[in-house]
Parts: C-alpha cells; structure tokens; sequence
C-alpha cells in the first residue's frame, strides 16, 4: 500500500500531465524540415484561427502529407527563437472536408500524376466529392478536361497504393522507421509488407535497400523476438560481415568476427560462436576457410610474421568468397592458355614496329614505355601502373594503335564515366563503363560472361585501381581465352570503395601477372606544380605552396573557418580568376562526410551559392535536402533497374527538369543519358558539388579544392591526399592548416585489407569450400611456374 505524500505526489504529477497534455486539430500547409532517418519533423499548420496564422508544429510526423487534415495528440511549449510551438507525440489523419482542404491536398504532390493545377481541375468539376470519387468511382475522373483513361488508371492506382503504403506507415511509426523505407517496404513485399515485418523482420536487412541489421534489430525487438534469438545472432554475425566489406575487406578473421558480434549483439561469447558453425552449414551463409592472415593494420594476425605465412580463419560472405575463387582461377586461365588472339605479335619486327609507331602519334617511347607496349601485346594478362605524368596516357595510345594496325579488335572501359570519356578521348576510339560494356541486368547478373564472352582481342581497362573484387570477376569472365587483358591505374591512390584490393593484389611479389611500372616523369609534366606535388606527396615529402601557379594553399587554422573559404574559393575565387565554371569545372574533395568541413555540410553551402533557390526555378524538399534544377547530382546505389544498363554509385549527372505533376524529376549523366526519379526515389542521390575524395576515384576535373583540417585527424592519410591531388588536371587549392597537411603527408595508410586474392593467384588453396578451422594448411605461397618476369619498382608501396 503506498504511503499518503506518495499519493499526494502522483496525484499531482497526474494533475499536472492533464494540464500539459493537449489536442490539436489542423491542416498540414507545408514541412519545414525532415529527417528521413527518424521522422522528425518541423511543419506549418493551419488550425482555423484566422488572420493568416500558422502553427509551428514539432515531432513525429512520418508520412504525414501537406494538405492532410490531422488531430495531433501532444504538448504545448515554447523555443526560445521560435516561440510558441506544439510538440507532436501521436497524430492520426482526417480527410479534408472542404473544397480548398481536398484541393491542397491532393495538389500536394501525395497522388502521382495530380499536382496544383490537375488538383484544381477535379476539384472543381466534382466538388466536397472528389475524394468520394476518386475513392470509388475513379473511371468517372476521365469527365475531367485534360484527364484520359491511361492517366485516370495511373491515379486510381497511386491512389490504392498510398493507402496500403499509409498502413504500413502507421505501423512502422512506432519503431521510427522513416517514410522512404516504408515505402521500400510496401513496394518490395506489396500486400504482405506488414506479414514479414512482423514474422521475418530480419530479411528486410538483406532485401530492402536503405534497412540494415540495426533498423531490422528495433523492428524485431518491437515485435517480440528474444534478444538472445539464433535467428538475431546469424543476422548480426552476417551485418558484421558486411559492414567489414564496406570498409574494404573480403573476409574477417574469425576472431575478429566474433569480437565485433558480441559487441554489438550483447549476447554471450558462446552463442555468437555457436551460431557462426550453423551459419558455416548453410548454402547462403558464411564460409570458413585457413588463409595466411593480413600482417599489418586491425585485422592483423596476432603472430603474423614479417611475410605474413601466420595463417588465420577467414570468415567470407558467400558471394566475396566465390569471387575470389572465380576471379584467381579465371586470371590464370587466361594467363595459361594456349590461345592467342593477337598471334602477330609474337614474332613481330618490334624496331620496325616502333619505328612507324612514332610516325603516327609523332614520340619515340621511353624504355618503360616500350617495355609495357611489348607486354600488353605479347602477354595475356598484364598490368601497367604509375602515378601522373610518367606516360601512362601515351603507352595506352600506343598499344591501342599497334592492335589496331594489325586488326586487332579492340574494347576499351573503365569504372565511371568520366574516365571512360577521358580514355575515349585519349585513343580514339569508343569507351564505355565497365556496367555497360557487360551489359549488367537486374540482380547483378552480366549479359557478357564465360559462356558468352566479349568479343575482343585486347580490352584495355582503364583505372584499374578501382575495381572491386565483384565487378573485376564479372569482368575477367567476359573476357575470352586468348583475348588480352591490360590493367591500367595508379596503385598508389586509394583502394576501390567496394571490397578487394584488387590491382594491388596482381601486382603483389608472388603474383604471376605480368606488371610494368612507369616511374621517370617527363619534362612537361615536370613545369606542372600538380604533378610536382603529387610525387612529392607520394613520397612523404610536403607540396611545395608557394610560388606555383596551380598549386596554392590558403592557411585556415580553425575547421569552421576552412569550410567558409572552400565554399568561396570554389563558388567565387576561381571562376573570377580562372573563368572556369563553378558547377562543371571546379570540384571540392573532402576527406570526410561529417564535420564543417565534411562534403554533407560544403554541399550544402555550395548549393547555396551556386544553385540558390529562385521563384523561377523548380525544386523539391526530400528530408532535410533540396533538389532544384540545375543541381550538381551524384547516384548513391547501385542500381539495376535504371537506365539501359542501370545507375551506379559514383554517377554524377545535372538535374535537368523537375515535374511536380508527375512526381519525377530527370538527371542528365555525365555518359549523356537521362534517367527520371521519382520523388519517392530521392534517397538515392546526393548533391556533388562536394563529395569525398573515395567517391572521387576514376574522375578529373579542372580544378579541385581540398579541406584539408584537423577535424579529420582519423582520415588524413598519405594516400587520401595523393589520391584527391591527382583528380586535377590544371589547378589544386588547399584550405586548411599547415598541421593537418603535414600530419596527411606523414601518415601511411594503417594497413593491408583482408584479402587472399594474391594468395590464390600464387597457387594457394582455393578448393576447399567448406575448410574449418582444423584443416591442413596449403602450400606457402611462391612465385608460379612460367610466370613473367617482372619490372615493378615496389619502392612506393
């Protein structure tokens, strides 16, 4: 029984909750902000009081449509800038029952196919019964001038869709699930979207885009599955595992694996191993299997010795292990055959060969660049690398002109666009993206593979050093047995976002590849201060920054004070000295997303300055961004189902229209093809005019400028620099300290990725599908029989 002041204390504390707690009735007018992340939102809503005035209206609104009438069930406050506002706790939707509520409404952009004016149309021909019709006589909108049976179907079917979309919503509501993936959700499992959110939330992780482990973790939580669930173990063990192939790696060690589940499941050591050996049994689980571990960096092994033979148990997703497998055994296929598609070659008079080389493109070759025009068309397999300025762009030319002259049929790619274009360029000939040159479908699966390959004599693959391990096998599969195969990239820059480190793991010591190294820099290239920089970077040497006419470094000390002058130094500065245009030809690179200085918080600033909002010009809010015509755009996703050969991450494009009717707007790509999105797509672009220096790999531009601050101590790496220095073609501008330049120069990367690609090209294992942790150790990895011999300067690495 509780004591007398207890009661005394609860009834007071009663009291004053029902003197705080309140309702208010209203119609949504607009959204001020959004974050899809969660639902917050900050709206405008007119209650009915007259003169004009809005209410600022706070908290959970997800999915909540400008035009709806709501009963929102909260408390009234007050924010010291805003004033009075009411914080949003539960809302529930009523219809609009006047013609004006109905009319903003649905010109709100919820239907597609109807916006302000269409809205104004309906309403005006059926009146207070609009939404009675469009309900349950939707062939009766075809009365409507300008509405004919297609686009009346288009909205009877928007208009079911929103409806069972609108459920799913309410149900997600209370795990803070934010509208665009509710309306994944729906479109992925339609009518049993809430059936599989409620039994199997865990598959939303792995087949809706934009859900991982930790969203698919609240559901099932919200739901009733045990914290100590197998099912919710194996979903983390396997989030684990692609968290760590975001970061790069190929596989974890079993260790390390475990470590990081239990951290982030909180369950017992014992479970998490438990439930790892069933997820080893399983068709599209985990594979183990003995590797010699990683010798430096996090993911080292404990005992790995100088030459890295301290095996460890790899732990592979299945797709990265059966990659691996195919990509080895598919490079020394073609590496062993004894099929040649190029056969001129082999017994050519190469002085001769030369010679009339030099008359058409007007240079002799230099020793290394006659060393790796011999290679790439005597060899099947073959890798050219170097950094700016040592000829690369040159020997390209030249192997592709000697092919040429012997009718050779020859196929040029790289991973962008844009470096597609730059090698279309530089030969001649047509290039194109990787994606398209194989033609990938839905799913991921190439229209060009083993059983149907290219046909090729040579491809030429251009920035190599961006390929991950899924789209270098989809790749090396295509090519046919006898055709010749030349990477070319800097294998000093960055490795690929995706997983693998693919062109560093050819030109491993053991591998059989072929490789030749280009180092001596031309005197051309020396009179650039770019260039100059770059090597000097490379080397651990700090750029020179002074005195140069297209290197410069503004000193900023503080990172609040570097993002302002990035932002006018790239808006303002250049294109009044340079005349290049800030959208097209100057480029930002940070090393990071967060921060004042993180490409999230420069975009927005630059959008402001370059595309600001105008009466005349369209624009769409999404969460807490704004799209407008004219904006600087770039593609987050791998997408299958866009364009003709789909969309993929790292596309850059300019929004070009804007449709408010249609709910679309269109991106022009920088391969000149438009691809529409609809409003409810938005989530998978990001405005570009900055983006990270890893999401700038396989691109140049005019010129760059690169926040360089201490506010991204953790990322000021060697590389990272070297990599965003080397996007320019003309001119490099430095903001930031002198202290986070010295400490980038300074710091080599922390490590060597997990990947046993260059195990396996030596001839290590790579049959036992299923090896546990018990299994015999292979052979240790040497140089294979009949490799060639190499000239590769590993001095940098």
């Amino acid at each position: 029984m509780s004591s007398p002041a207890a009661a005394t204390a609860k009834t007071a504390a009663t009291a004053k909750t029902a003197a705080t707690a309140a309702v208010v009735e209203g119609v949504l007018e607009r959204i001020t902000y959004a974050n899809e992340e969660n639902g917050y939102t900050v709206a405008r809503v007119d209650t009915g009081r007259g003169g004009g005035d809005l209410l600022t209206v706070v908290g959970a609104l997800l999915g909540a449509q400008v035009g709806e009438s709501l009963r929102m069930e909260g408390r009234w406050g007050s924010h010291a800038q805003y004033g009075k506002q009411f914080t949003v706790e539960n809302y529930t939707t009523i219809l609009p029952a006047t013609i004006q509520g109905i009319r903003r409404y649905l010109g709100s952009g919820l239907i597609k196919g109807i916006g302000p004016v269409m809205a104004d149309r309906i309403t005006t021909h059926f009146g207070v019964d609009t939404l009675d019709i469009i309900e349950q006589e939707p062939k009766r909108l075809v009365e409507v001038p300008g509405l004919g049976p297609k686009r009346t179907k288009m909205i009877a079917a928007a208009w079911e869709e929103q409806k069972a979309i609108k459920e799913v919503m309410v149900f997600l509501q209370g795990v803070g699930v934010s509208t665009s993936i509710a309306v994944r959700i729906y479109k992925k499992y339609a009518d049993a979207s809430i059936s599989i959110v409620k039994n199997e939330p865990y598959r939303l992780a792995a087949d809706v885009w934009g859900i991982g482990f930790l969203t698919a973790d609240r559901i099932a939580q919200s739901v009733g599955i045990p914290h100590d669930s197998p099912e919710r173990v194996k979903a983390g063990l396997q989030y684990a595992l692609s968290q760590s192939t975001d970061q790069g790696n190929c596989y974890l060690p079993e260790e390390r694996l475990i470590a990081d589940a239990v951290k982030l499941l909180q369950v017992d050591t014992g479970l998490v191993i438990d439930c790892l050996a069933e997820l080893a049994t399983e068709d599209e689980g985990v594979v183990r299997e003995r590797v010699p571990g990683p010798t430096s960096g996090p993911n080292a092994a404990p005992d790995a010795g100088p030459t890295g033979e301290e095996d460890v148990t790899a732990v592979y997703l299945v797709p990265f292990h059966r990659a691996e497998l195919s990509l080895s055994a598919q490079l020394l296929r073609l590496l062993r055959t004894p099929e040649d598609r190029m056969p001129a070659f082999q017994d050519v008079a190469w002085d001769k060969a030369l010679a009339w080389l030099a008359t058409r493109t007007g240079a002799d070759l230099a020793p290394e660049q006659e060393a790796a025009v011999r290679l790439a068309l005597t060899q099947k397999v073959a890798v050219l690398t170097g950094g700016p300025g040592c000829g690369k762009s040159f020997t390209v030319r030249s192997i592709v002109e000697l092919a040429r002259a012997k009718k050779a049929k020859v196929v040029l790619a790289a991973p962008t666009g844009r470096a597609a274009k730059r090698l279309a360029e530089l030969t001649g000939a047509e290039a194109s993206t990787v994606h398209r040159l194989l033609e990938l479908k839905p799913g991921g699966d190439a229209a060009y593979d083993k059983d149907r390959p290219l046909d090729a004599d040579l491809v030429v693959v251009d920035e190599a050093s961006m390929l991950d391990l899924l789209l270098a096998n989809k790749l090396v599969k295509a090519v046919a047995p006898g055709a010749h195969l030349l990477f070319v990239g800097d294998v000093d820059q960055l490795p690929s976002v995706g997983a693998g480190e693919v062109l560093r793991d050819m030109l491993s010591e053991q591998s059989p590849v072929p490789a030749v190294r280009l180092t001596h820099i031309f005197r051309q290239a020396k009179q650039s201060g770019v260039v100059t920089n770059a090597h000097r970077i490379n080397s651990g040497v700090p750029p020179i920054t002074q005195g140069l006419s297209d290197f410069f470094l503004f000193v900023e000390d503080e990172t609040e004070d570097a993002g302002r002058v990035t932002v006018d130094v790239a808006a303002h500065r250049i294109p009044a000295k340079f005349g290049l245009d800030p959208r097209r030809d100057v480029q930002v690179l940070a090393p990071m997303h967060r921060g004042p200085a993180g490409a999230g918080n420069l975009n927005g600033l630059l959008q402001q300055a370059i595309t600001p909002s105008r009466p005349d010009v369209p624009e769409k809010r999404f969460g807490g961004r704004v799209f407008r015509v004219g904006d600087k755009v770039t593609q987050i996703r791998n997408n299958y189902e866009k364009g003709q050969n789909g969309v993929f991450n790292g596309t850059v494009g300019v929004v070009t229209s804007l449709d408010s009717d249609e709910q679309r707007l269109t991106v022009l790509t920088d391969e000149d093809e438009e691809i529409p999105y609809d409003f409810d797509e938005l989530d998978e672009l990001a405005h570009a005019y900055a983006v990270t220096i890893h999401r700038s790999q396989g691109s140049e531009y005019p010129a760059v400028v690169i926040p360089v601050t201490t506010g991204a101590w953790m990322m000021l790496q060697r590389n990272l620099l070297y990599t965003a220095v080397t996007r320019a073609k003309k001119l490099v501008v430095l903001v930031g300290s002198r202290k986070a330049l010295g400490q980038a120069v300074r710091t080599v990367s922390a490590g060597r990725r997990c990947t046993a690609l260059d195990f396996r090209l030596a001839g290590g294992r790579g049959s036992t599908p299923r090896a546990t942790p018990g299994s015999t150790p292979g052979s240790t990895p040497g140089s294979t029989p009949g490799s060639t011999p190499r000239n590769f300067d590993r001095s940098n690495e």
